[in-house]
């Protein structure tokens, strides 16, 4: 996953010189603002999709535990601050390959999972997400697939 931080400090679509660091934590920010509203969506945001986040953030971006948790820190100021989801998704739009987003939207699915339920408001979200970062419906699906077949055979959901 070094790869991904060096790609995204190394893009800058305005011609500037990187933002290095800043850039980086930009975009973990964004991304993890996504999961974090996910996870809340639905009146609760319990620790089992709080360890799915941090998780996430650390096998995926390379953090440590410290790391991750500024950065949900970071992410949950950010929410509070905001009236929509488009500049986050367009921060990540910008800095990530489809495969990538698609990633981001499988640990969606592992955070709307998390309770084994999908609860109304989870469904509506994690729909509107990925058509903010302009991923198809089957994409979708399948990254729902993928998630759900990683589930034990006990979990529902």
């Amino acid at each position: 996953m070094l790869d991904l931080v060096k790609k995204l400090l190394a893009k800058n679509d305005t011609g500037q010189a990187s933002q290095g660091g800043a850039g980086q934590h930009r975009i973990l920010v964004a991304t993890c603002a996504l999961l974090v509203e996910m996870a809340a969506v639905d009146g609760e945001f319990t620790s089992e999709e709080r360890d799915v986040i941090l998780h996430a953030m650390r096998s995926t971006y390379g953090m440590n535990g410290d790391e991750a948790a500024s950065i949900m820190e970071a992410a949950r100021a950010e929410l509070k601050g905001s009236i929509d989801l488009w500049q986050f998704a367009r921060l990540i739009n910008e800095a990530f390959s489809e495969e990538e987003k698609i990633r981001v939207m499988e640990t969606v699915w592992k955070i709307v999972y998390a309770d084994h339920r999908l609860d109304g408001h989870e469904d509506h979200l994690v729909h509107r997400l990925a058509d903010l970062l302009h991923l198809s419906h089957s994409q979708l699906i399948d990254a729902k697939i993928r998630v759900k077949n990683l589930k034990p055979a006990s979990s529902r959901g």
